[in-house]
C-alpha cells in the first residue's frame, strides 16, 4: 500500500493518484475518476476535486493508497 503523508490539511484526489504514480498527469486523473475507476474509502468517487484527509483510502486498479496526517 502506497502512503501519502500530508503537507497541509488536505491533498486532492487527483494530485494523490498524480503523488502516487498511478497516472502520469492531471488529465489521465480526470479520465479515470470520470469513468468511475476510483473509490475512496470503498465508494465510487467521481470528483476529481475531492478532498481527502487523513485516514483515507484510495484504490485504483487494484492499488491502494493510505493518507496520512504528518504530525
Amino acid at each position: 500500500m502506497e502512503r501519502i503523508k500530508l503537507k497541509s490539511e488536505f491533498i486532492k484526489l487527483g494530485q494523490a493518484l498524480k503523488a502516487a504514480g498511478l497516472v502520469e498527469n492531471g488529465v489521465d486523473a480526470k479520465f479515470v475518476i470520470q469513468d468511475g475507476l476510483v473509490k475512496v474509502n470503498g465508494d465510487v468517487e467521481l470528483r476529481r476535486g475531492r478532498k481527502l484527509y487523513g485516514g483515507e483510502i484510495v484504490e485504483f486498479q487494484g492499488e491502494q493508497i493510505r493518507i496520512e496526517e504528518t504530525i
